[in-house]
This record gives C-alpha cells, sequence and structure tokens, in this order.
C-alpha cells in the first residue's frame, strides 16, 4: 500500500566511533532537576516526581550549527543537558535494571522561548510551544555506553561568546539516571530510540541573534550552536 505522500525522513544521531546513525523514535525531557535551577525559576526543588515534557523528533540539530531564532517569541533561552539514548526498551522497569536500557549519552541544548512557557504556566497551560518549536533540539553525537560505565558526576557547562553562563555537575540532579529511565517507563512503554533530556543546572538565560552557544558535558560531548 502506498503513501499519499512520502513521508518525512527518519531523525537520526550520528554515533561517535562508527558510521551508524541512532533513529530517534521519541525525545522526553524532565523539567526542573537541578535544585539550584528549580529555585530560579521559581520552583521548590524538593524530591517530588519528576515532570516530563516532549519535545517533536524533528526538533533536533544533529552535531549543532545554524539554529535560527524562533518566531512568537522576544526572550529565547538556552539549557544545556546531559541525554540519555536508549537502545532497548520497555514498562515498568525497575532503577536496579535501568542502566542495561541505555545505548549511551549525549550533550543536548533544551532551547526554551521562555516568555511562552511563564504565559502559559501563568494560565495554567501546557508548555508545547514553549519547548516543542522547530530546531529546539540541538544534540551532539551520541557517545555508546562505554560497557558498565555511566556518568555519576562529571562537569556540565555553557559558554554564550565565550563568557561562563551555565556551571554545574550532573552529580547534583535531583532525580538519577536509573531513577528517571524507572519513572517514565512507569508512565510510557519506553523503547530502543527514545532520548530522554535530564534537566539544566542553574544559569539560564537568553541569547540573542549572532550569539555562538556551546555547550560541554565531560566526558560525554560538545555541542556548538549559532543563532541565526
Amino acid at each position: 500500500m502506498a503513501y499519499v505522500f512520502p513521508p518525512q525522513p527518519q531523525p537520526a544521531v550520528p554515533v561517535l566511533g562508527c558510521d551508524e546513525l541512532f533513529p530517534v523514535r521519541r525525545i522526553f525531557c524532565v523539567g526542573q532537576n537541578y535544585a539550584a535551577h528549580a529555585r530560579e525559576m521559581g520552583g521548590d526543588p524538593a524530591r517530588q516526581p519528576p515532570c516530563f515534557f516532549t519535545k517533536p523528533t524533528d526538533s533536533i540539530v544533529a552535531g549543532g550549527g545554524a539554529v535560527p531564532y524562533p518566531p512568537g517569541t522576544a526572550n529565547l533561552h538556552h539549557e544545556i543537558e546531559l541525554v540519555i539514548a536508549l537502545g532497548r526498551g520497555g514498562s515498568n522497569l525497575e532503577s536496579n535494571q535501568a542502566l542495561d536500557y541505555i545505548f549511551g549519552y549525549a550533550a543536548g541544548l533544551d532551547l526554551t522561548r521562555r516568555d511562552l512557557q511563564s504565559t502559559a504556566k501563568a494560565a495554567g497551560q501546557p508548555w508545547d510551544m514553549a519547548k516543542g518549536f522547530d530546531n529546539s533540539a540541538p544534540l551532539s553525537a551520541i557517545s555508546p555506553a562505554a560497557g558498565t560505565i555511566h556518568p555519576v558526576k562529571g562537569g556540565i557547562w555553557l559558554t554564550v561568546n565565550g563568557k561562563l553562563r551555565q556551571n554545574g555537575d550532573i552529580a547534583d540532579m535531583i532525580w538519577t539516571i536509573p531513577e528517571i529511565i524507572a519513572h517514565l517507563s512507569r508512565l510510557v512503554t519506553l523503547a530502543a530510540g527514545d532520548l530522554i533530556f535530564t534537566g539544566t543546572p542553574s544559569g539560564v538565560g537568553a541569547v540573542v541573534i549572532g550569539d555562538r552557544i556551546e555547550g560541554v558535558i565531560d566526558g560525554v560531548g560538545t555541542i556548538s550552536v549559532t543563532i541565526v
């Protein structure tokens, strides 16, 4: 049976060390998973069940590069995040199983139309248009997990035009990598190809046309974009 029009290409991300691509199925994101960032956004950093939102798969900018300033906003923010790439899936997983489901990790940017998000929060509305717009998920190549070694600490930082904006450690995440996967698997059935953005440290702020953003996660990767 033929399609009524040609389907869109499969979103995919390069994998470090090989010529293969990681096909992306879905993108999940954890909100306010660093206490300092929760406070700077007016939230409560107390350990509560993680809040998830999604981005469309075609919002990925694989490898970074030029990112157009999006329409509908006057307050575009950067958020550097460790991204989990799943190599297998399941539901109702336990935390002590979760690491077995990980293919690798990447450095990602959760670009955010902050003014739209603030308006939506005040009205009790969803964040879709604040988070899930075109080109809102620049992503480095995926670094395969090295056997049983998974990041539990390490610097996560971001500069804009060479000036430090965000500087944290993934050890400061409120919810750990296994806990995030386990909790999400109780809400949806996870599958190979799913990406999970794990939250950002404090220091988020606005960027404008011409700004160069570089985000680094020690031992994982670097993502660089220029707002055009």
